[in-house]
């Protein structure tokens, strides 16, 4: 254990953004971390500013090429606009947590025994894609917000068939 008060905080500072390499850790962040308050294994250098979504969703047109716009523990909190089909998939390891924005969203859902059933989710409206469940999303139109692990593929483990040209297979892009 470090002790800050001894070091001095520039000094602290300085060690932890050498060290960590988070070039962006503030003095408190650095103090909580060296006294074993916070674990800098877990940080990320994002700014410490509120998200405005209507304005992060109008930074960007793509369909279905989700941006990140927060980390919280290992997960992602993942915005999108919605329209036309997604592709059949499934997460084998995770559930999958939708937030309609805007519009509408639909998820089909296969059973097992190749019985499909469908969600439609409007604004406001949740909804948990249980893992291992194989789904497919479509939207006439919306945005949705998404909590992923960080790493989750948005056509999953596997996927039936060719991915369309307007899903981006991805685990997310920064917003910028």
């Amino acid at each position: 254990m470090v002790n800050v008060d001894a070091l001095g905080e520039r000094a602290a500072v300085g060690m932890a953004q050498e060290r960590w390499q988070f070039p962006c850790l503030t003095p408190i962040v650095v103090q909580d971390a060296l006294r074993g308050l916070a674990g800098l294994s877990r940080i990320a250098c994002m700014d410490a500013k509120p998200v405005n979504l209507t304005e992060a969703l109008a930074s960007f047109d793509d369909v279905y090429s989700p941006r990140i716009v927060a980390r919280m523990n290992d997960y992602d909190v993942r915005i999108a606009h919605a329209k036309g089909e997604h592709v059949w998939h499934v997460h084998n390891d995770t559930d999958e947590f939708f937030l309609v924005l805007d519009g509408q969203f639909h998820i089909g859902m296969r059973d097992a025994d190749g019985n499909e059933t469908a969600v439609v989710l409007r604004k406001g409206d949740t909804f948990v894609v249980p893992r291992g469940t194989e789904h497919k999303p479509s939207s006439p139109g919306g945005a949705i917000l998404m909590f992923e692990p960080s790493g989750t593929s948005t056509t999953g483990n596997q996927h039936e068939g060719e991915i369309p040209d307007h899903v981006d297979s991805t685990t997310g892009h920064e917003l910028t």
